[in-house]
């Protein structure tokens, strides 16, 4: 039986979410069940996709739906470190310039926490 695994960390206004395993119409469920149960309301998520060799369209749908939920709630989906793969799908089926994808965890979660980072009231301070 196929499946995934995951783990989450988090952070102040970002949870961070490493996947592990190939994401098929028989897994994309599991991947958005998880995100479900484990984000907070508002938070930005960091996808962490180092070990995610494939994905099909199922998980294209997940990701979609999760950067529209991020994007109502005032926050943004990042997809981190995406395999030639993943990241081949992205690319074929023109998405990749809709979502945040960075090379690595570490810019994601960078990004991520600078985007939940609440800007001063009435702007900078000069």
């Amino acid at each position: 039986m196929p499946s995934l695994t995951f783990s989450s960390q988090h952070l102040p206004g970002v949870t961070v979410i490493a996947v592990a395993g190939t994401i098929d119409t028989t897994t994309a469920h599991l991947l958005d069940d998880y995100i479900r149960r484990t984000c907070h309301h508002g938070d930005h998520i960091v996808l962490d996709l180092s070990e995610v060799p494939y994905m099909r369209g199922s998980a294209l749908h997940v990701l979609l739906q999760t950067h529209l939920a991020t994007q109502r709630d005032g926050a943004a989906l990042h997809l981190a470190s995406l395999q030639p793969g993943p990241a081949r799908l992205l690319r074929v089926t023109e998405v990749e310039g809709m979502l945040n994808v960075h090379q690595g965890v570490e810019q994601a979660i960078r990004a991520a926490l600078q985007a939940a980072r609440p800007s001063p009231v009435g702007g900078p301070v000069s």
